[in-house]
């Protein structure tokens, strides 16, 4: 009788060392700055639907730019909430050298919807670019898993920084900021 209760408590821990093992492997990244030796560049825009507010836009052409592309939805109430902090810095920075993409990546079927997607763009008052990524091509493409999703890109096409979900308002544009006022070395 010992012998079994020792077998499945023994079963019972490798079994869960096993799934701990697991998930800490599995886990997302959990965003912020991207130290400038990791910084990987930043994957192309792939199997866009439609672009909305802009002609298709590549992020090879938009070297010695500072980028923020921004995975949302329309039906996303954090997507939302996040929404006018985008459309601030966009103002803002847009003369200065930030270029925003909003990634439209629908959760639900009526959101792959151009019209459907037209229409919000319209109500939001978005005046950004907006890819219609509804292959999720460019979601795979920065192996992205949230809404709100925000990475920065360098003026080399760097991805050095990330942000999932609402907050850390302050600290992105801290970093927007910081990444502007970094010399532009496009064409050398």
């Amino acid at each position: 009788m010992r012998l079994r209760s020792l077998a499945a408590f023994f079963a019972v821990a490798v079994a869960a060392s096993a799934v701990a093992l697991t998930l800490s492997f599995a886990a997302p990244p959990l965003g912020g700055d991207v130290p400038a030796a990791e910084a990987l560049p930043a994957p192309e825009f792939q199997n866009i639907d439609a672009w909305l507010n802009t002609q298709p836009l590549k992020l090879s052409e938009l070297r010695g730019k500072v980028v923020l592309v921004d995975f949302w939805t329309y039906t996303c109430i954090n997507c939302l909430n996040h929404l006018p902090y985008v459309k601030d810095w966009n103002a803002k920075y847009k003369d200065q050298g930030l270029v925003v993409v909003g990634v439209h990546t629908p959760e639900f079927a009526f959101e792959k919807s151009t019209k459907n997607v037209q229409d919000a763009v319209q109500r939001l008052q978005i005046k950004h670019a907006v890819a219609q990524d509804n292959s999720y091509g460019t979601w795979k493409a920065f192996k992205n898993q949230y809404w709100p999703a925000v990475y920065l890109i360098d003026r080399q096409g760097k991805v050095v920084y990330s942000h999932f979900g609402e907050g850390s308002y302050g600290t992105t544009e801290k970093k927007i900021q910081a990444l502007l006022s970094e010399p532009s070395t496009a064409g050398s």
